[in-house]
């Protein structure tokens, strides 16, 4: 298993493009995520391959429902290989404690995390929907919620982690999405992502793993951009 911070986003919409990538990547410079587009292509199979070419994959499925049907799809999940999967912390404490006793039980247990409010949803979206307070605010009460439940950690914006690292403790993981390189962030837009922050912002945050997509896949050497990564955070 890989000891890197960084989770290489498949974002695509095809096994073989997936594939294609995975093998211009090193699994001992990154893990990969595989989430519900690519899934829902490719399926269980897919994962199992990445899984056996030495990838730690993270699931990202984000599982939503009833209690009993969230520890189920976990447990399925579970045995794929996966390295952690997530379910919506908004699923309740009862969802949640549900999937993580179900992973109790399995004899390669993943990290179990949840995700907090997605980093597309301004302060605005939140009151769209009736979340008060900010995203800040509904992060924490949602981590805790995680926390309190058992989960390993979360899935949070970088903006949030030094809040929740306070809050939830050193052992708590902060999984953080919406990431760019600083010089990137001055150059292209933050596509559907409006809560960003560099990688070394980010760890220094108290993030524990990066989510990054676009900026290693679609360089011309994503090793390269991996090497040059490590770099920054091992600065």
């Amino acid at each position: 298993m890989t000891a890197s911070r960084i989770i290489v986003a498949l974002d695509y919409a095809a096994a073989q493009a997936a594939l294609d990538m995975a093998g211009r990547l090193d699994p001992a410079l990154c893990r990969v995520k595989v989430g519900k587009e690519l899934f829902t292509a490719a399926g269980p199979v897919l994962v199992e391959t990445l899984v056996a070419r030495g990838f730690d994959v993270f699931l990202d499925l984000k599982f939503h429902d009833i209690p009993n049907t969230v520890a189920s799809a976990c447990r399925v999940a579970a045995r794929l290989g996966v390295w952690m999967l997530n379910v919506h912390a908004s699923g309740g404490h009862a969802m949640m404690l549900a999937a993580r006793e179900a992973m109790e039980l399995e004899r390669n247990r993943p990290k179990l995390i949840a995700v907090t409010v997605l980093t597309s949803l301004s302060a605005g979206d939140l009151a769209d929907i009736g979340m008060q307070g900010g995203a800040q605010d509904a992060v924490l009460r949602l981590a805790q919620l995680a926390r309190g439940a058992g989960l390993d950690g979360v899935v949070c914006s970088a903006q949030e982690a030094h809040a929740l690292r306070a809050a939830c403790g050193p052992a708590f993981n902060l999984v953080t999405p919406g990431i760019r390189f600083a010089a990137d962030a001055q150059t292209t837009p933050s596509d559907d992502q409006k809560r960003v922050m560099s990688p070394r912002a980010a760890l220094a945050a108290g993030a524990d793993y990066l989510v990054i997509g676009r900026p290693i896949t679609q360089a011309a050497d994503p090793i390269a951009v991996l090497q040059r990564l490590q770099h920054e955070l091992s600065a």
